[in-house]
């Protein structure tokens, strides 16, 4: 097959989520025709290990999501982008009904209905609910997989560089572009953050986000709340880290680093480098904002 797919993945911090999410990228039918690109922040060491040659390794600047997508997307040679967190799975039919959406010409992307991973009653009752929000509004979630034609997000300026509600923000934009199509198979991703944090609890800051979104007020002075510290694993309990409790113990008593050594574990490292495996380091952070010669128009 004509390879015509790139999936990127961000990753902060989050090496035994992504091992899995690859693993299972693997085996999904239709793999050969993508290209998988993972975008990290952090763990460095960890996230080699779990890449283990299975991705292209990507170190850009800055550490949100919006940041790590636009470097992946940058980088991307193919035609169609699907973004995917590094602790979901599309379905094993995903690359075939993406291809499907998009033989219609008037589809500019889409994305996939959201399905928690765990059995709990709680998250069940709020993947119901959050689908009748997507489902009437068309605006999605980045855990749902959200998939564009790669004209149509260059075209767009990718993602906008905020530290919170970036997916929300996308999508909604997107429909201006052409039909922005759900699939209906569902794609797993992991409950891990509602439940470390109260299921409930979660999900009514996440309707607190929402209002203020929509009252076009300020929701990013709350975005270090949502995605905790930079040293911390999505979903990890307040006091715990990627190093483990015994390294965030012993780090809280060492002298700090210097500034050369907090830029270097923040991975914002001025100088581009090309390390031994072809990954790239310091990756620009934003895709072109235009594509010559795109049929797709977007309102403003």
């Amino acid at each position: 097959m004509t390879p015509w797919l790139s999936i990127v993945i961000p990753a902060r911090n989050d090496a035994a989520a992504l091992a899995r999410t690859l693993a299972y990228l693997a085996r999904l039918p239709g793999i050969a025709g993508a290209e998988v690109i993972v975008a990290a922040a952090g763990d460095v060491e960890g996230t080699t290990a779990a890449v283990a040659g299975r991705a292209r390794l990507l170190w850009p600047h800055g550490s949100t999501r919006a940041q790590l997508m636009n470097a992946g997307a940058a980088a991307a040679r193919r035609d169609t982008l699907l973004f995917l967190h590094a602790d979901s799975f599309p379905p094993p039919e995903a690359l075939s009904l993406i291809h499907g959406v998009l033989a219609d010409p008037r589809a500019v992307g889409g994305a996939f209905e959201h399905l928690f991973a765990e059995p709990v009653w709680s998250l069940r009752a709020i993947t119901w609910i959050n689908r009748i929000r997507y489902r009437l509004t068309r605006n999605y979630y980045g855990d749902q997989g959200v998939f564009v034609r790669t004209d149509v997000f260059r075209t767009l300026g990718g993602y906008r560089d905020l530290a919170l509600m970036e997916d929300l923000d996308f999508t909604q934009r997107l429909k201006r572009c052409g039909r922005s199509v759900l699939i209906t198979t569902p794609l797993v991703t992991s409950g891990r953050r509602f439940l470390a944090r109260g299921p409930w609890r979660t999900f009514a800051f996440i309707v607190w986000l929402l209002a203020l979104w929509s009252l076009r007020l300020d929701t990013q002075r709350y975005a270090e709340r949502w995605r905790g510290p930079a040293t911390r694993t999505p979903g990890a309990r307040r006091g715990k880290d990627a190093r483990g409790d015994e390294e965030l113990r012993t780090a809280k008593t060492e002298e700090p680093r210097d500034e050369a050594e907090n830029k270097k574990a923040r991975n914002d490292v001025a100088a581009p480098e090309i390390n031994g495996s072809g990954n790239l380091l310091d990756q620009p952070t934003h895709a072109p904002t235009r594509v010559s010669g795109t049929r797709y128009k977007c309102s403003s």
